[in-house]
């Protein structure tokens, strides 16, 4: 198996442990076992546990990513496509969240190592924003003074509105159009020049 397949193996068996016994209940003998590799294998690609648990993140993240790359690339309506990229972040979010079952406490509680973790994508993203938020100011589309800083807000925002989405609790009682349409007005009144 080349080292890559290897790596990725060792990466999903991680994940699933992790999701059914929690992080702090498996341990690297654990991984070994279970993806049919020796633990010298094993420590081959990863120095300890931790090493493991932060790939296992960015793996989840890296799928995230090229979810949001997906949409940033689309030719469509700048405030939906604003709209499409607010959606695609928090459901990829719960979907990652849910898979990884007991993870999902984990990936809670240890918030500073997901932080480490996520910094490289939330750069990305907020990237994919600020193309956004140029393109739309080049058609006329919107009227954006300081395109980093809404980037890093909108960014923000949607960051924040992770574990209510999580739960559910965001527009509890809303159906999913009503919420999207709510979000689609709070862009356009946002981002638009009054003539536009």
């Amino acid at each position: 198996m080349p080292a890559s397949k290897t790596r990725e193996r060792l990466v999903d068996v991680a994940r699933q442990l992790f999701a059914k016994q929690g992080l702090e209940n498996t341990t690297m003998n654990d991984i070994a076992l279970a993806s049919g590799k020796g633990r010298r294998t094993l420590y081959t690609y990863f120095k300890n546990k931790e090493e493991i648990y932060f790939a296992v993140i960015e793996t989840e993240l890296e799928r995230l990513s090229a979810k949001l790359f997906e949409v940033a690339g689309r030719k469509m309506d700048l405030e939906e496509k604003l709209v499409e990229m607010i959606y695609v972040h928090l459901g990829s979010i719960k979907e990652v969240v849910l898979r990884n079952g007991n993870l999902r406490a984990e990936f809670f509680r240890n918030i500073w190592m997901v932080e480490k973790v996520r910094k490289h994508f939330d750069q990305k993203e907020t990237e994919y924003l600020i193309n956004i938020l140029k393109e739309g100011n080049a058609s006329g589309e919107f009227a954006v003074e300081n395109v980093a800083l809404v980037a890093d807000v909108v960014h923000y925002c949607v960051k924040g509105l992770e574990v209510p989405y999580i739960y559910g609790r965001l527009g509890e009682g809303l159906k999913k159009a009503e919420t999207r349409q709510i979000v689609k007005t709070l862009i356009h009144r946002a981002l638009r020049s009054e003539h536009a």
